[in-house]
């Protein structure tokens, strides 16, 4: 009958929907491996690549969902979230490139993205997780979707809470996925107006530290310089991010927005506290936020090149 054929349809599409760790067991079986070579290979060439990678995943998922739309030219790419701050492409262009020698047209670039967040993580001393694998690529990528959903340096905590819940990601998610901007840099146009508005939430010193490299007025050559997010220990794994927003040392207002007297403030010093729990809740905020609308089962395509649709 119509209704069971229907049944039948719907059990189809949501198994097709469930991404899985073994996913590539059959039919790629050194598709992972091969990704991780790739990664560990990159970030000992840069310690900064790691931080990168991470949020190149998170720049991804945040707009259409996991579907490896930022790897397009011309659509996310050009967003003001990410023009001249997303890195890492060339890296994930080299692994793909690597895993179709072994395996063509199986590993989509949405799950390259993904275990490459995770081996960049592990690569610098940060947790592991299981990736949960299966997802396909877009065809399609906006700017304008981008800019409207990708969050911004300059937003306030209730907009920073609100951005991630439409993600399906919780304040305490979010609070914890910040806490990647323990590796990392960013560039001088991103703190200007943090580093000079005077304002009681940042350290003195550590304001006039960063301005030594960092001009008063846009425009001059200094605008890209960079800083580190983490002062301590930029190029590892660690909560020492959330011990300097203890001390008003956060380099984004976004950072610091995090601790500054606001429903988040608990967070931030149990993650100072422990860094065990900051990393298992790091691990678990990952593996939600690789989660968000993956496509699935027929859906998209599995790009050749990650730049461009087949």
């Amino acid at each position: 009958t119509a209704t069971v054929v229907f049944l039948l349809l719907l059990l189809s599409t949501t198994c097709k929907a469930h991404l899985s760790s073994t996913f590539y067991d059959q039919n790629c079986p050194n598709g992972l491996s091969t990704i991780r070579n790739a990664i560990r290979t990159a970030v000992s060439r840069e310690r900064r690549m790691a931080a990168s990678l991470i949020r190149l995943h998170f720049h991804d998922c945040f707009v259409q969902g996991c579907d490896a739309s930022i790897l397009l030219e011309d659509g996310e790419r050009n967003a003001v979230q990410n023009k001249g701050s997303a890195r890492g492409y060339e890296v994930i262009d080299s692994a793909k490139a690597q895993v179709e020698k072994i395996c063509p047209g199986v590993v989509s670039c949405a799950d390259i993205l993904a275990v490459a967040a995770r081996d960049a993580s592990v690569a610098v001393g940060g947790p592991s997780w299981s990736v949960k694998l299966g997802r396909r690529d877009s065809t399609t990528a906006s700017s304008s979707l981008a800019e409207q959903e990708l969050p911004r340096f300059t937003d306030g905590l209730d907009s920073l809470i609100s951005r991630f819940a439409t993600k399906g990601l919780s304040a305490r998610d979010m609070v914890a996925l910040s806490g990647s901007h323990t590796l990392g840099q960013a560039q001088c146009s991103s703190f200007r107006g943090r580093i000079y508005n005077n304002a009681s939430d940042i350290d003195v010193g550590f304001a006039s530290t960063r301005k030594r490299r960092c001009p008063a007025t846009t425009g001059k050559p200094g605008d890209s310089n960079l800083a580190p997010l983490d002062l301590v220990t930029p190029n590892s794994f660690d909560n020492n991010y959330f011990k300097n927003l203890l001390r008003k040392k956060g380099l984004l207002q976004s950072d610091q927005i995090l601790f500054s007297g606001g429903s988040t403030d608990s967070i931030v010093s149990e993650y100072s506290r422990s860094p065990a729990t900051f990393k298992s809740d790091f691990a678990s905020a990952m593996i939600k936020m690789g989660d968000i609308g993956p496509l699935t089962g027929s859906a998209g395509q599995i790009r050749r090149i990650c730049s461009a649709i087949n």
